[in-house]
């Protein structure tokens, strides 16, 4: 089995990322800032790797990666945060996550980004989720710079509906509802698969099961 590395470790998403590659086998390490959520972590079968992605270098996240099969940025700054750190989180620790990886010698990338991120930024009126965008953006084309077995995933509209493993996988940057549990699951799927490096999709609920809708994105 394989071992991987989700920086956010903490999200929900996250959380529920571990649960389920634990529970098919693999090794999974949280990347977390706050060592008060050890127990979370543990609690959804992750251990965890305490490091600031804001404050922390390349050398050091690259030598947490050691032994690592792939990593997962599912970290975000947050509603509440302002523009400041949707650059420092959602732009440049995805993209310091990416030269780790490459320092660490780890080929599979998953990268969280978000729906919107082709909007014209000049159709955005509210300067936070503007930047937001712009941070998103920034990051899907820094990962795509690397030299990395990269995917990279937009879910839509997040609910905590309860995942129905019915989903809507497509090329387009398009909007619509999504239960994280699903977004959780498609993204254990990717993990599991060789053929989607190079792929960036919108994940939604739908009606295909998640191996088929990943099917007809395969290169």
């Amino acid at each position: 089995m394989a071992t991987f590395a989700i920086a956010g470790g903490h999200g929900k998403i996250a959380l529920l990322l571990s649960r389920t590659l634990t529970s098919a086998g693999h090794d999974v390490r949280g990347i977390i800032r706050n060592p008060e959520q050890r127990s979370d972590l543990l609690a959804h079968g992750a251990t965890d790797i305490v490091l600031d992605l804001e404050r922390t270098d390349v050398d050091t996240l690259a030598r947490a990666l050691e032994g690592v099969d792939g990593v997962v940025f599912a970290a975000g700054a947050g509603p509440g945060s302002g523009a400041e750190r949707k650059l420092t989180v959602d732009r440049d620790a995805a993209v310091l996550l990416g030269d780790a990886a490459v320092a660490a010698g780890v080929r599979r990338y998953v990268l969280i980004s978000s729906i919107g991120v082709t909007t014209p930024l000049d159709e955005v009126d509210d300067e936070v989720f503007r930047v937001y965008l712009e941070a998103k953006r920034a990051a899907e084309e820094g990962v795509r710079a690397l030299d990395l077995d990269w995917t990279i995933i937009r879910p839509g509209s997040l609910t905590d509906d309860a995942g129905s493993g019915s989903v809507a996988l497509v090329p387009e940057d398009t909007r619509g509802p999504i239960p994280r549990g699903d977004v959780a699951n498609v993204i254990a799927a990717v993990l599991e698969r060789d053929d989607l490096a190079g792929v960036t999709f919108t994940a939604l609920s739908g009606d295909s099961t998640i191996d088929e809708a990943l099917d007809a994105l395969a290169r």
